[in-house]
């Protein structure tokens, strides 16, 4: 018997995935459009002043004691809002502040900013000068003998002896030409920045060999003051120099062993404005002439007619090193007064 039952074929349609919906496109454009608003007030809160910030804060807590602000924009760059007293509903806000009401900054609360900021500054300068050492090929070799650090005076600096590698001659306050090198790179940043500088110079806990007018507090002070004139002759202002001072072995960096040579070094210090003052002391105003209003300023002089001095014109390195190295032997030569 012959099988006669039909055969059925099922054919299937594919198609493509249909169109997704673009709603992710609004979620991610309000989400962009909260994350500007975000930085936006970011922004505004950290270059705000301390009253802005507190009429910002009044205008939230009463909108309606606040006019229009002085432009139709909705960022005011030119201007802040101003009080309306006839519409506010809270009485006691006053569109004048008195002097009872006003805001007093507390002066160590001024002092403590100021020291912020002059300690981001020192910072910065800290990470300009270690840069300088890592990138010149001349420097990177003695970076080992050269420490930076922030301590409460300013910025330190310290250029210490090696075992074989001394900044001076023997005994004396002869530079050696690697170390003018390192004073002479160090000067040009430095100077960037207005604080004044303290140098000062240590020696090891060895006597000097030498006759008793002369010895380590004497060398010590000598070679603080050979670093000066390299400062002073590679551009650094010499009356930005607030003090120049021999230790001799009384401040000795290793404690343990006196005679370390990482005992003889040079200390540059980047002073605070607090150090500095400390140093120099606070110098009186002066006082203005009797009959004169307080007021008034005294008349400027009569400005000169004479020229400005030209800038000197640098000096070769073999001058220099010869114009430096005025000590030999620990004994200071004078150059002969000019007729």
């Amino acid at each position: 018997m012959e099988n006669n039952q039909p055969i059925i074929v099922k054919r299937v349609k594919r198609f493509g995935d249909g169109h997704h919906g673009g709603a992710w496109k609004i979620a991610f454009a309000d989400f962009a459009t909260a994350m500007m608003a975000f930085f936006l007030v970011l922004w505004l809160l950290s270059t705000a002043t301390p009253e802005q910030k507190i009429a910002i804060a009044g205008y939230f807590k009463d909108p309606i004691g606040f006019s229009e602000s002085g432009t139709p924009y909705i960022i005011d760059l030119g201007g802040s809002p101003q009080l309306a007293p006839e519409k506010t509903i809270n009485p006691e806000v006053k569109s004048e502040p008195t002097p009872d009401t006003s805001i007093q900054l507390d002066q160590d609360k001024v002092e403590s900013m100021a020291e912020q900021v002059e300690r981001e500054r020192l910072e910065l300068l800290l990470q300009e000068l270690q840069n300088k050492v890592e990138e010149n090929p001349q420097l990177q070799k003695f970076k080992d003998q050269i420490l930076f650090e922030i301590t409460q005076d300013g910025l330190r600096i310290q250029i210490m002896d090696a075992e074989n590698r001394p900044m001076f001659d023997l005994g004396s306050a002869r530079l050696q030409p690697y170390f003018e090198d390192i004073l002479l790179a160090m000067a040009d940043t430095i100077k960037a920045v207005p604080n004044k500088i303290s140098i000062s110079g240590h020696t090891d806990a060895k006597p000097y060999a030498g006759t008793g007018e002369f010895g380590n507090w004497e060398l010590s002070a000598n070679r603080a003051n050979a670093a000066r004139r390299a400062l002073v002759a590679g551009g650094y202002p010499d009356s930005q120099v607030a003090r120049v001072v021999g230790y001799a072995s009384s401040s000795l960096f290793d404690r343990a062993n006196p005679l370390n040579p990482v005992n003889r070094r040079i200390d540059i210090i980047v002073l605070t404005k607090k150090a500095q003052r400390s140093i120099e002391g606070e110098q009186p105003q002066p006082a203005a002439p009797e009959g004169a209003p307080a007021g008034d300023a005294a008349p400027a002089p009569a400005p000169a007619t004479t020229a400005p001095p030209s800038e000197p014109e640098p000096m070769q390195p073999r001058e220099l090193r010869q114009k430096l190295n005025i000590f030999e032997d620990g004994v200071l030569k004078m150059d002969e007064p000019k007729q």
